[in-house]
């Protein structure tokens, strides 16, 4: 889709009911396994309906939940609210470019789960990311793999953004490293999914 509202990004979309459980039953577990530590400042970069903006709540001291879509941040403010609440989240509508703005301080870790494939200028946001870190501080790019669209298939149908926006890993370090960051480690967090961790290192 290459018909969308000026600062949202291309083929990032939310699915519908019932995948995302599919995909990831255990949310906090991808949290754990792309660096979310108990104490963390985190920001949800993109956050959509909050999928994981509520495990994140669970494990980080404080999160910042932020999306350019109001009626996905309230999306997400009912889906916490459903499962009791959460004192320790702030929810900003806001373009996910402009992030040093939002943040007063720096952060240990920002979070990016199915949205860098269709990010217009990536290097970009990696700055962005990397204004707002504590130095050691972490950003995590959650994606899908570099699949055919027919070969990742949830619930019966093909999922995920199309063939051609999709990035591999190397593609998307190449993408990311100029902005400053190192990359650290990958990890596999769903049969479709690997997560890519950087590191502000100074």
């Amino acid at each position: 889709m290459t018909d969308h509202p000026p600062g949202f990004f291309v083929g990032t979309g939310m699915p519908d009911p019932g995948w995302w459980e599919a995909l990831w039953p255990d949310p906090a577990k991808v949290l754990r396994d792309v660096g979310v530590a108990p104490g963390m400042e985190v920001v949800d970069l993109c956050c959509g309906d909050g999928w994981f903006t509520f495990p994140l709540s669970k494990i980080a001291r404080t999160v910042v939940a932020i999306d350019i879509d109001a009626a996905l941040l309230k999306a997400a403010k009912v889906r916490i609210a459903e499962r009791g609440g959460a004192m320790n989240c702030v929810f900003v509508e806001a373009d996910a470019y402009d992030l040093a703005t939002i943040m007063r301080r720096p952060i240990d870790h920002v979070l990016l789960a199915n949205v860098f494939h269709g990010v217009p200028d990536r290097p970009r946001l990696a700055r962005a990311v990397y204004d707002v870190l504590k130095p050691g501080g972490l950003f995590s790019i959650v994606s899908w793999h570099a699949r055919p669209r027919e070969d990742t298939p949830v619930l019966g149908e093909p999922r995920g953004p199309a063939t051609e926006l999709r990035m591999t890993p190397e593609q998307t370090i190449a993408a990311v490293e100029p902005g400053g960051l190192k990359f650290r480690n990958q990890v596999e967090v769903s049969p479709y999914h690997y997560g890519l961790v950087f590191e502000r290192t100074r």
